[in-house]
């Protein structure tokens, strides 16, 4: 949402008033640092392992105070946080019109991702204004019938985001990473509830047997603070000597990483749409996912959490060059850097200060 809070902010029509629910704390306040962004209102709902029912029932009951007195236009909401729906709800709630960027993500699997995938469902049920990042997002919507009107393709403010970043030479890479001296890195993230379990450990017994195989290859892992994720990394890969477990970094020098990375294992969301923009290739470790443009592209591929699989596919492209450029090389189809330029400009056609309805992006 930053690049759309830096739109509005430049806008004369629009004044925004920035509300965080603070459900992830260390990752929130590195990103508005980075974005010179001071919240209006921090709900602080963040509580140590708390569960799906906490951040529902103190969400709500934190957003109905600010929303009641805030006399807003609208509320947007991005992604498909819990706290996106909720955001949602609570607008509903209160007679606020609604705006969902990043709306029409589908994996038509309501357990995976889980609980996003209906996170973004109820909030497509509740926005009056949907920011399809794709082409194929607004089919999405189409055929859930959202009227065409009230559905604009704008690319991914995500890719606004990291161009963004990595346009800035004061970014650099995090401290305490090993010396590369010519060796390959996977990058790799985790965090999925629905991998929680043995999941992990088959994908992380992969990574045992690819840095088993290939003598020049180094890991880079960003663990996930959830204790559901560390303890099974620190059991299964802290001891190898070119597994490096960090601290996950702050966003700008994460992108460095994604950039100076070989091959991206991950099952994120939004590194999907990242990584192709730098040229990284990225394997999934999901069995579905909401980002199909990517694995159409070739610059994805979707490989799924079993042990063999992982190791099988990855190893092909740390052993064949040809097969890693062509996905190094193929098509970004999730932005182009003037996503929020489109989602303002949509927002002055809805309030009546534009006349023309904005071009959309063409994934």
């Amino acid at each position: 949402m930053a690049p759309v809070i830096a739109r509005l902010r430049e806008s004369q029509d629009f004044t925004p008033v920035v509300m965080v629910t603070a459900q992830h704390r260390e990752m929130l306040d590195q990103v508005l640092r980075l974005f010179a962004i001071t919240p209006d209102h921090d709900l602080d709902v963040m509580l140590p392992e708390q569960s799906l029912f906490d951040i529902t029932s103190r969400t709500l009951v934190r957003l109905d105070p600010v929303l009641a007195g805030a006399r807003a236009a609208m509320v947007l909401v991005q992604g498909d946080a819990s706290s996106t729906f909720l955001g949602a709800l609570a607008a509903f709630y209160h007679r606020i019109p609604i705006g969902h960027v990043e709306a029409g993500l589908r994996t038509h699997d309501r357990y995976q991702p889980f609980p996003e995938e209906i996170n973004r469902r109820l909030t497509t049920v509740l926005a009056d204004l949907h920011f399809a990042p794709t082409g194929q997002s607004k089919i999405n919507l189409l055929r859930e019938g959202i009227a065409a009107d009230r559905i604009l393709v704008t690319g991914n403010t995500v890719i606004d985001a990291l161009l963004d970043v990595a346009r800035r030479p004061d970014v650099v890479l995090p401290p305490g990473l090993p010396s590369l001296d010519g060796r390959r890195m996977l990058l790799v993230t985790t965090h999925r509830r629905e991998n929680w379990g043995e999941p992990l450990r088959q994908i992380y017994q992969a990574l045992l047997d690819l840095l088993e195989r290939f003598p020049d290859v180094v890991v880079v892992f960003s663990v996930h603070r959830n204790p559901a994720v560390r303890r099974i990394a620190e059991e299964i890969l802290a001891a190898h000597p070119r597994a490096h477990l960090i601290e996950p970094p702050d966003y700008g020098p994460f992108v460095r990483l994604q950039s100076r990375a070989y091959l991206i294992l991950t099952d994120s969301g939004g590194v999907q749409e990242e990584a192709p923009a730098l040229g990284t290739p990225v394997l999934v470790l999901r069995e579905v996912t909401e980002r199909p443009e990517g694995v159409a592209a070739g610059t994805v591929e979707l490989v799924g959490t079993a042990r063999e699989r992982i190791a099988e596919r990855a190893g092909r492209l740390l052993a064949d060059r040809a097969a890693h450029a062509a996905m190094a090389q193929a098509r970004n189809p999730y932005g182009d850097g003037h996503a929020a330029e489109r989602i303002v400009a949509a927002l002055r056609h809805w309030f009546g200060r534009a006349t023309a309805r904005p071009a959309e992006f063409v994934s």
